[in-house]
């Protein structure tokens, strides 16, 4: 049973909904990041060619979804860049730790380094993602927009010294309303 990556399309998105909802836990009776999710889904920030699924025999087992954030930088004065944020990342329970997590990271670090995109960043597991390159952002010059969230606020760089990253992160519109 081979996993293969693609893009999602629309006819993907209630099997889509329905991982991120068993992935999550629920939060009084909801799944915040199915709401998220849905939420991107219309949001312009969205990146449609970065949010991928796997699917094992035509069966959507995994998924993510990217979309633009902003970085801004103090020095010069305001200046922003645009960085993708991953997230939400699910993968269906059953099929947890057999590889589908590891395929659509794989496949979007090639996809985004294809783009020539700066970085990606996300707030995850440091033992999971360590194993793609990412680090804290902090290492990278990339503040949090929380401060709490510490080690798990990721980035992995994928141009080098092109141009130096710092500054403080803000994801796409809907994270904010969360």
């Amino acid at each position: 049973m081979t996993v293969r990556v693609r893009p999602e399309t629309p006819a993907d998105a209630a099997a889509v909904q329905a991982i991120i909802g068993a992935a999550f836990p629920a939060v009084d009776g909801r799944v915040l990041e199915v709401g998220l999710n849905d939420e991107l889904r219309t949001d312009p920030d969205r990146i449609p060619d970065l949010c991928l699924v796997a699917d094992r025999d035509g069966v959507v087992v995994g998924q993510l979804t990217c979309s633009y954030g902003t970085l801004t930088d103090p020095a010069p004065a305001g200046a922003t860049r645009r960085l993708v944020g991953v997230g939400p990342v699910a993968v269906r329970p059953a099929d947890q730790g057999t590889g589908v997590g590891r395929a659509l990271l794989a496949d979007l670090i090639d996809r985004a380094a294809h783009r020539a995109e700066l970085a990606l960043v996300l707030l995850g597991d440091p033992a999971f993602y360590g194993r793609f390159g990412f680090r804290p952002a902090a290492e990278a010059g990339i503040t949090a927009p929380d401060p709490a969230w510490g080690e798990h606020f990721q980035a992995l760089v994928l141009a080098p010294g092109r141009p130096r990253l710092t500054g403080t992160f803000r994801y796409a519109a809907p994270f904010e309303r969360l």
